[in-house]
């Protein structure tokens, strides 16, 4: 439900009224009471969310979700991996750096 602005024609009062789309239009003033009311025409405006609390991941679809978190958990070292299978990725990877570099044809 959108927020209207008022102005009373009588008295000059400005006020904003929270209410639906398809309401009328108010036409009493709450300051002097008088008929003069009229909606004033606004520029309009988008979603503004105040405060904490909205964060952009709130609105994210299940399949965004279950695809992140396969993906963070396949990314993740198992725990039940034995001490000789980490002690053989190491010595390979040592042997990865240590290897001489080739040497370059023209």
């Amino acid at each position: 439900m959108p927020t209207y602005d008022y102005q009373c024609e009588n008295c000059d009062h400005k006020f904003e009224k929270f209410e639906s789309i398809t309401a009328k239009p108010a036409r009493k003033c709450p300051n002097c009471g008088k008929m003069k009311l009229n909606r004033l025409i606004g520029t309009g405006a988008g979603i503004i969310f105040k405060g904490s609390g909205f964060y952009q991941t709130d609105y994210r679809t299940d399949n965004y979700n279950k695809g992140k978190t396969a993906a963070s958990s396949d990314s993740k070292p198992t725990a039940t991996a034995t001490k000789s299978e980490k002690k053989a990725t190491t010595t390979s990877e040592k042997s990865k750096t240590n290897a001489a570099p080739k040497a370059k044809t023209k």
